[in-house]
């Protein structure tokens, strides 16, 4: 690929990224009840992907365990089924149709069980309106059951496309030189990372591996120490929302997509920062998937040295820091949506 092919590969992918975070913030603020659906995605992505990371990834592959690898592989491949029952209780679905809408996305993707789920939860409220008690239960199985899986289906191929030209940033970038692909690729994956589309199911779904994985891994891990100093100097919430976003962004997905310019902006420059602190010590990650702050960490020693592993670890925690610190002053006279506004 020619660098003036890869350089309009890079410009189409980011715009397309930059479209994909502004549907889920446009969702969150106008979409109705579109907070707390984000917030029960976020909760699908943490239960299926965060579980895989710890349990696949570190305790199977990194400590040899057996077991603890089939909980994980088992955890990752219900993203869809998640979402899919999550999104509908948390919208006031009955427990029964909430998890019948998840089984029946077995296989899908967490995305297209998200929206399956978000649409559902409005029309199954209408079904029961119209039936009769008695009937109701039997309607729902012949009716909202196919068409749950029908809705995921359909969107599924949308959503494949879109992470797939997202991806094509990482391929322009290489062409375009080694540090622009590693502060693009630390910059992006960590603002996924904030945002309900997870980091980890795109580092997954996109097959990451070696250099582009361990710019995913400790650019996350780096925007633990970002957020959290981000987020206690911006006041978002109190003490436990800080730690919870230092430890796990999707747990503070509806925060964050409330407040998208001051966390995606500040995010992407310290995770791009950190990309190229990886990148200058050449470190590998081989297993996929794990861009999450503290598995995505550990994993690393599986696959490097010890002694670079903690130094380029600490230099990425440093400017992770610096970064969060600097956005909380430029950021400061920015209007916030807070915890109590938006979970009030």
């Amino acid at each position: 690929m020619s660098k003036e092919r890869g350089k309009m590969e890079l410009l189409k992918g980011t715009v397309l990224l930059l479209l994909v975070l502004a549907f889920f913030t446009g969702f969150s603020l106008k979409a109705p009840r579109g907070m707390k659906a984000m917030g029960a995605l976020a909760g699908a992505a943490t239960a299926s992907f965060l579980v895989e990371a710890f349990q696949l990834y570190v305790g199977g592959d990194l400590l040899g365990i057996k077991f603890l690898g089939e909980v994980g592989a088992s955890a990752g491949s219900m993203g869809g089924v998640a979402a899919a029952i999550l999104v509908p209780l948390a919208l006031g679905v009955s427990p029964v149709y909430a998890v019948l809408l998840g089984v029946v996305c077995g296989g899908m993707g967490i995305i297209p069980g998200f929206i399956a789920g978000y649409v559902m939860s409005f029309i199954i409220p209408k079904l029961e309106e119209k039936i009769p008690d008695g009937l109701d239960l039997i309607v729902i199985i012949c009716l909202a059951a196919p068409l749950g899986r029908g809705i995921a289906q359909f969107v599924s191929p949308g959503v494949t496309f879109a992470l797939q030209t997202i991806g094509d940033i990482i391929i322009a970038a290489q062409s375009a030189s080694p540090y622009v692909m590693a502060f693009i690729l630390g910059g992006v994956i960590t603002v996924v990372a904030t945002a309900p589309i997870s980091s980890m199911a795109l580092t997954a779904m996109l097959g990451l591996t070696g250099l582009p994985m361990a710019i995913g891994a400790l650019a996350v891990m780096a925007s633990s120490f970002m957020n959290f100093v981000f987020f206690d100097r911006m006041k978002f919430g109190d003490r436990s929302t800080t730690i919870a976003v230092a430890i796990e962004p999707l747990t503070q997905a509806d925060i964050i997509s409330a407040n998208p310019i001051p966390v995606f902006t500040t995010n992407f420059i310290g995770g791009g920062i950190a990309g190229m602190i990886v990148n200058y010590f050449g470190l590998i990650n081989n297993a996929t998937g794990t861009a999450t702050p503290i598995a995505g960490f550990a994993v690393m020693f599986g696959f490097n040295p010890a002694k670079e592993v903690l130094i380029t670890a600490g230099l990425c925690a440093v400017a992770g820091i610096a970064t969060g610190y600097v956005g909380s002053i430029i950021f400061k006279n920015y209007k916030i949506k807070t915890v109590a506004e938006i979970r009030g």
